[in-house]
């Protein structure tokens, strides 16, 4: 964990885990200048495939790595089946992760094959050591618009840490009280996700300010990230407020 969090306790993630599922999305061309961005930028972590960290190595230097151990699906599916694990802790430790990364969503029609590989790799890697970083999202990506309420997403939050969760990666509920909520009865580390495209740079950095002030340990963001004209100004904006308690208006100095 402590290649992951920084002495402050906290943890700036960048997510280009998308490519494995989604195809080469704008942004993600070029993983070995994306990661020399976000390095620059003051990543503290990534979360990404197998291959890239394994072909990149050079480039990922002393980032803490976190492998996205799940799959299974892509979007040229007509029809998206239940996700399955994908490679375990050995593989992980084969080429250097720091962590793994899985989901975990209660409420899917495909809980039943996907909640129990999330435990059985949490107890292979208990033997190792290795944390585990479980994405709770209740009802996974189905239907967000009603799924996604903050009595759902602290379901999902705790439904991961009973399971033995090291780290959990969700959704910000929008609010600073309901998410409170969520991290006080969460007792592990939360990172939030950045999600979709968010519209524009300020509300992108009011969500990562209010959830930290919320009581977040960090984020795991990608699109918004890799997406960004400046991949390395966002993230050292992303930074200074993660790590430097800086308001929305002094990290937006970073854009400039």
């Amino acid at each position: 964990m402590r290649r992951l969090f920084q002495s402050d306790g906290k943890v700036l993630i960048v997510a280009m885990d998308h490519a494995g599922s989604m195809g080469v999305l704008p942004g993600l061309e070029h993983p070995g200048k994306l990661i020399q961005n976000v390095v620059a930028g003051g990543a503290d972590a990534i979360l990404t495939t197998f291959g890239v960290i394994t072909r990149f190595a050079e480039q990922l230097g002393n980032l803490g790595v976190i492998l996205r151990a799940d799959g299974g699906g892509t979007s040229l599916a007509k029809e998206r089946g239940s996700m399955s694990l994908a490679y375990d802790a050995l593989d992980a430790l084969r080429i250097g992760a720091d962590a793994v990364g899985v989901m975990a969503s209660p409420g899917t029609c495909f809980e039943g094959e996907t909640l129990p590989y999330l435990s059985a790799l949490i107890s292979q890697c208990r033997e190792w050591a290795l944390p585990v970083m479980a994405e709770a999202l209740p009802g996974g990506f189905e239907d967000p618009a009603n799924m996604w309420s903050p009595e759902n997403i602290g379901f999902a939050c705790r439904f991961a840490v009973e399971m033995g969760a090291d780290l959990v990666k969700t959704q910000y509920t929008g609010d600073m009280e309901s998410f409170r909520r969520i991290v006080d009865t969460t007792y592990t580390p939360i990172v939030v996700l950045g999600g979709g495209k968010i519209k524009n740079e300020t509300d992108l950095l009011g969500v990562v300010h209010d959830a930290m002030r919320a009581g977040a340990r960090g984020v795991a963001i990608g699109r918004n990230i890799y997406q960004h004209a400046h991949p390395d100004k966002i993230t050292r904006a992303i930074h200074a407020i993660i790590h430097e308690d800086a308001s929305v208006a002094q990290a937006k100095q970073a854009l400039h």
